[in-house]
């Protein structure tokens, strides 16, 4: 494995949110923590972004992560859950880069292949084959929990088995591809 350090990785959500904690070595992956921070009794939804904002200090203070990865949010019909997601990542997000700890961002389906090999597992799926793979014994509350350790996996791996297909947008590429989309005038 060729990314080392530790790495948080974080399930962004306004009720509930998960983190996982992992230490990734030569050798392998190590979990140092995994839990959520629950914010369902706080009805007001900025005490709930000051609360994620107080919590991932916390974390980033306790555990002194590398980076930190973060799931991105999925497309969904309900934009007032999207736009809520989108605030509690950004929190997320401004608490490690005030920190200066550098944030990737991994799209759901990225996850689950880097864990189980399959962009659609279920929940149930990914948690089991951490348990497997990572031998932790931290009990986990919630999905959010495994699903952010999850995250953290796969920020863990993408220097092991980076995407072949990512061309970075790269400009010849899109060309070198798409020969019959090129307009000569």
């Amino acid at each position: 494995m060729k990314r080392e350090g530790i790495i948080l990785g974080i399930d962004p959500g306004t009720r509930i949110m998960g983190y996982g904690v992992i230490k990734a070595t030569g050798s392998g992956i190590e979990t140092l923590a995994l839990g959520v921070i629950r914010m369902a009794s706080i009805r007001d939804p900025y005490r709930r972004m000051s609360h994620i904002l107080e919590k991932v200090y916390e974390l980033l203070d306790e555990y002194k992560p590398d980076s930190m990865a973060i799931e991105a949010p999925f497309y969904s019909k309900n934009v007032q859950s999207m736009l809520k997601l989108g605030r509690a990542q950004g929190v997320a997000i401004a608490a490690a880069l005030s920190r200066n700890v550098p944030v990737s961002e991994y799209a759901p389906r990225k996850i689950k292949m880097a864990v189980t090999g399959k962009g659609a597992a279920s929940k149930e799926q990914v948690a089991d084959m951490l348990k497997r793979t990572l031998h932790f014994t931290q009990r986990s509350e919630a999905f959010d929990a495994t699903d952010a350790l999850a995250v953290a996996v796969c920020h863990a791996t993408q220097a092991v088995m980076p995407d072949k297909n990512n061309t970075s947008g790269s400009w010849e590429a899109f060309i070198s591809k798409h020969p019959h989309r090129v307009v000569r005038k």
